[in-house]
């Protein structure tokens, strides 16, 4: 074993001063890296803080963006309803909603009542015109049958003088007529109308200024304002 030397040993120790600066080197370098790291995690939470709110704001916004969009889109149920019946109206889809459909069949059959309405009107006045066509060619056959028979009587009432009783009857054959619409025209004296008058005679006269009704030989008839027959005269005309 080596004997101990105190004189070597004190040698080999380092020196108080440069272990004190080592100490506090070492202390201040700790010191230096607890300050980074506590800096290190304060900031840690704040950018934690600031990416929470970030990511908070942006889905704030989607979600605004979201609702504003939802917002335009959305129309009330009636509108759309009525909108998409209009749509299916017009391009003639089966896809009307039940109460598009109800409308739909009510104006197919206000159109259809319209239309058999307008086409009854017209059958009732073709079938009115009808009738009084009809009824007016009885009257005409009737009268044209009796016509003889009222010449007779004319003849009778300017030539000789008829009792009480064939005056009666003579009476009720032209009330008669005119109940039925039967006119009686053609006067001695009247200006002669060729749409009216048949002249089957013109004599000339000195007193006459124009074409004038001389002579009844058989009066006319009409219904309203056909004529039946023209009345049949001899024309006083004047001389030239």
């Amino acid at each position: 074993m080596a004997e101990f030397n105190k004189d070597d040993y004190l040698n080999d120790l380092p020196d108080v001063d440069d272990v004190a600066a080592g100490a506090a080197a070492s202390a201040a370098a700790g010191s230096a890296d607890s300050t980074t790291g506590d800096a290190a995690k304060a900031k840690q939470p704040s950018q934690a803080q600031d990416s929470s709110a970030s990511s908070s704001s942006s889905a704030e916004g989607a979600g605004s963006a979201a609702e504003s969009k939802t917002a335009e889109n959305e129309t009330p149920a009636g509108a759309s309803e009525a909108s998409k019946d209009a749509d299916a109206a017009k391009s003639g889809d089966d896809t009307l909603t039940p109460l598009g459909k109800a409308k739909k069949e009510a104006a197919d059959y206000l159109e259809a009542l319209q239309r058999e309405r307008a086409e009854f009107i017209n059958y009732r006045n073709r079938t009115q015109k009808e009738q009084e066509r009809f009824r007016q060619h009885g009257i005409i056959d009737v009268l044209t049958a009796l016509l003889p028979a009222l010449d007779d009587i004319d003849r009778i009432r300017e030539h000789s003088e008829m009792d009480d009783s064939f005056k009666a009857v003579a009476a009720k054959i032209d009330k008669a007529f005119e109940k039925f619409g039967v006119e009686k025209f053609g006067e001695k004296g009247e200006e002669f109308d060729p749409t009216k008058h048949e002249a089957i005679l013109h004599k000339p006269d000195d007193a006459a200024e124009k074409d004038t009704v001389d002579t009844v030989v058989e009066a006319g008839y009409r219904i309203g304002d056909r004529v039946i027959r023209a009345a049949r005269v001899v024309v006083a005309s004047p001389k030239n």
